[in-house]
């Protein structure tokens, strides 16, 4: 059996591996193997449905070296006036280029595709050929939040023959107009194929949406992270603090946000059970909102030729129907652990939903830190959210880490500078640019931060003591 020796193994090369292993090269004279089952880098990108957008704008996605897309604004489509989101093909198309003009020309990265990795053997998946992948520092898992999507991800339902149950990224391969379309889930994928079904012509009354939970919504208006969107985008972090500062109850807290522009909901008669960080425009809103046979009886557990058994009850269907699998899990909610254990780092957000932006920081408290307790304090997992709780919980956990890395003028300057971190950046400019509105914002930021976190930890404490009141 071969064996190669270097100073780390990444274990993953979707946008968390490859946003670590950039920084790395940038800030260590390290040697690197990046092993993946894939055959090309990029992670989970590799198999996204055809008309999926980045999220979030193109601006803070990606690795620190090389920038995805720039500050320009879209001229055309859903989201014309706000910043540009990369197509599925761009991102796949970025990470290539990453890869080959940069991390292989380095002479510092050896690349494994096609490969798995186990016990420190890698395997590849054409050859069968095994190497002994030894790190002389560290193992890098960047797998812990690997995404789950409906096309690698088997339905966990039952589908009676003869039914045509697809995933997302079939639907641009229908080919005959079937009788209607059935939706199923309530995520972001779902709310994507529901986008561009309606855009491609299809009638509302056409599309059965099963939503097993309704989701409270990102508003895409207030994440534009350009010193342009400065009011707009800095006003609604200090507007979600005034709101959980002067919260008198959760619900209170959730109706404020609401009422302020700071989250949304595709039906205001219907009281969310889901946050997961997703994100719409309000073009992309009132489409949603206009499918109106909405389907609330819980999870599918199977589709039979003329129903769909679910939760409570059943709908009914067809074989003429088109029923669309938007069931995937997404980032699977997973217990936190610490991030740096010894000889082994587990890549983990430490800012919330920014999964390159916490790998390519954890990648610098590697590089510029030598205490593993010390580098453990700077970088609290934030979990990935699931029910509206976790909005609490994610502010509870973002703030820490914000708290910890404000006491080093060395990390504020990286992230001041982090082409990943716009935040931060258009905050320390409008600090330097000073204005009465944007001191303004500043200043409610300021003033709101300490009581908001205090209240929020509260809330968080009822919360609990509540649950733990609940009957088994």
């Amino acid at each position: 059996m071969d064996e190669l020796d270097v100073d780390y193994v990444i274990v993953g090369a979707g946008a968390a591996g490859m946003a670590f292993a950039d920084t790395l090269l940038t800030e260590t004279d390290a040697s690197l193997a990046i092993v993946d089952r894939r055959a090309k880098p990029g992670g989970h990108w590799n198999d996204a449905y055809p008309f999926v957008r980045l999220h979030g704008p193109s601006l803070v996605y990606g690795a620190e070296s090389r920038a995805l897309g720039s500050e320009a604004i879209e001229a055309v489509g859903i989201n014309r006036g706000l910043l540009e989101q990369a197509s599925g093909t761009e991102v796949l198309a970025y990470y290539d280029q990453l890869m080959r003009q940069r991390f292989l020309p380095s002479g510092r990265v050896t690349w494994l595709p096609l490969t798995d990795y186990a016990d420190g053997i890698a395997a590849s998946r054409i050859t069968g050929a095994r190497t002994r992948l030894c790190a002389r520092r560290k193992l890098v898992d960047a797998t812990y939040a690997d995404t789950r999507l409906p096309v690698t991800d088997p339905p966990s339902f039952d589908i009676a023959p003869g039914v045509r149950c697809i995933p997302p990224h079939a639907l641009p391969g229908v080919r005959e107009a079937p009788d209607g379309f059935g939706i199923l889930g309530a995520g972001k994928t779902a709310m994507d194929s529901v986008v561009w079904l309606l855009e491609q012509g299809v009638a509302r009354d056409r599309i059965t949406w099963i939503r097993p939970r309704d989701p409270w919504l990102l508003p895409r208006e207030n994440l534009q992270p350009s010193f342009d969107f400065f009011i707009p985008t800095v006003g609604a972090m200090a507007g979600e603090l005034e709101a959980a500062r002067d919260a008198a109850s959760i619900e209170d807290l959730f109706g404020r946000l609401e009422a302020a522009g700071l989250l949304a909901r595709i039906l205001r008669t219907v009281t969310p059970a889901m946050y997961r960080c997703a994100i719409v425009s309000a073009p992309e809103l009132e489409l949603l909102r206009s499918v109106k046979d909405v389907v609330r009886l819980g999870h599918v557990r199977a589709i039979e030729a003329g129903r769909i058994v679910l939760d409570g009850g059943s709908v009914p269907t067809s074989p003429s129907r088109v029923h669309v699998n938007c069931t995937a899990d997404g980032i699977p909610r997973r217990p936190p652990q610490p991030i740096f254990q010894g000889e082994r780092i587990l890549l983990q957000h430490v800012r919330r939903c920014s999964p390159c932006l916490s790998a390519a920081f954890v990648a610098h408290l590697e590089a510029a830190i030598a205490g593993e307790a010390e580098k453990n304090a700077m970088c609290r997992p934030v979990p990935a959210p699931d029910e509206p709780l976790d909005w609490l919980r994610m502010q509870l956990e973002d703030f820490a880490n914000r708290r910890a890395w404000s006491q080093s003028p060395e990390l504020q300057a990286w992230l001041a500078n982090s082409r990943l971190d716009r935040f931060s950046g258009i905050i320390a400019r409008a600090v330097r640019e000073p204005t009465p509105e944007r001191l303004a914002i500043l200043q409610r930021y300021r003033e709101a931060a300490g009581p908001a976190l205090t209240r929020i930890a509260e809330l968080m404490a009822g919360a609990q003591a509540g649950a733990a009141l609940e009957p088994a």
